[in-house]
């Protein structure tokens, strides 16, 4: 009895890699050992990728925080500082929010903070 090779499956994985490699130039898209290698170090950067964007946003808020706070008369890390002491519980991210679209909220918090 001939041996079963399944090739429906077999060109159905080629076809995903290929369609993942789509975009690259030469045979990284169209043969399908050297796509595998791209398709493969692709995800490791997309991997990677996500973990720095984390990074990258918190420290654009913590620019935006700075810049609003500097032009009310008070450094970031003394406005952190009184953030938690006056127990206003608002995080990074909403701050900079607010910072960036509605800068007299911001000044409000500025002066409760002061």
């Amino acid at each position: 009895m001939p041996r079963s090779k399944n090739k429906v499956a077999s060109i159905a994985r080629r076809k995903k890699v290929l369609k993942r490699a789509k975009g690259n130039w030469g045979r990284r898209k169209n043969v399908f050992t050297v796509a595998v290698n791209t398709v493969e170090k692709g995800y490791s950067h997309a991997y990677t990728g996500r973990k720095v964007k984390k990074r990258d946003f918190r420290a654009l808020w913590i620019q935006r925080i700075n810049a609003a706070t500097r032009a009310n008369g008070m450094s970031y890390s003394v406005f952190m500082n009184k953030l938690k002491t006056a127990n206003i519980n608002l995080d990074r991210k909403a701050l900079a929010e607010i910072a960036y679209s509605d800068a007299d909220a911001f000044k409000a918090i500025v002066e409760k903070v002061k």
